[in-house]
């Protein structure tokens, strides 16, 4: 599926369910179908198939939407001259390399329980950084090693919208891999002498 195509897909959800309930391994285990990348329609045929109940047809409507862009982005830092794909799929550490630099990549919506302005978190990036990393799940996704957010902003709070956005965030992601400097990014100490470096790409709308 071309980048073009993707966003096609992703355009054609226009109202996002609720999760149904918080993402957990059980749930993911059954929901893995999502990773075969279908089409919307293929997609609602396979939650049919499955004959569960609208809380997980809408769990995997997430998975499907937040894998989707989450893969395409991926595909587009890959994409850059500075940036090295790792070759190991199955490594949940490191997606991609910028500069020799290791990141897991994480596109989160902008969190509605972080107690700060958007304004306030673009100024003080560790402080969001921070929050995030310590909000992440407890379960499979969990790890305190370097990660790259990209962080989704709407003014009128359909946040979620953005991941659709594919065109408008290749933009920032190219501008952001040309001018990568490691200075600019955070150091945090999450866990007793270990740090990680980290740091947000915005995309606003």
């Amino acid at each position: 599926m071309t980048l073009e195509q993707t966003e096609i897909e992703l355009k054609k959800l226009t109202v996002m369910p609720p999760w149904g309930r918080k993402q957990n391994d059980d749930w993911d285990k059954l929901s893995n179908f999502v990773y075969q990348q279908p089409s919307y329609e293929q997609l609602l045929a396979l939650i049919a198939a499955q004959d569960k109940d609208e809380a997980f047809g809408n769990y995997c409507i997430h998975r499907w939407y937040n894998t989707l862009s989450a893969r395409a982005l991926e595909e587009v830092f890959c994409s850059q001259p500075r940036v090295k794909a790792n070759k190991n799929k199955y490594d949940k550490l490191v997606d991609f390399s910028i500069s020799s630099i290791p990141f897991d990549h994480k596109t989160s919506i902008y969190p509605r329980g972080y107690p700060e302005t958007q304004a306030y978190a673009e100024q003080n990036p560790a402080s969001l950084i921070e929050w995030l990393y310590k909000q992440q799940s407890l379960e499979g996704r969990y790890h305190t090693e370097n990660r790259l957010f990209v962080v989704l902003y709407a003014a009128d709070g359909q946040h979620w919208r953005l991941r659709a956005e594919i065109s408008k965030m290749k933009t920032a992601i190219e501008d952001y891999v040309l001018h990568f400097d490691k200075k600019n990014l955070t150091l945090l100490m999450l866990e007793e002498e270990s740090a990680v470096l980290s740091d947000i790409v915005w995309i606003k709308l």
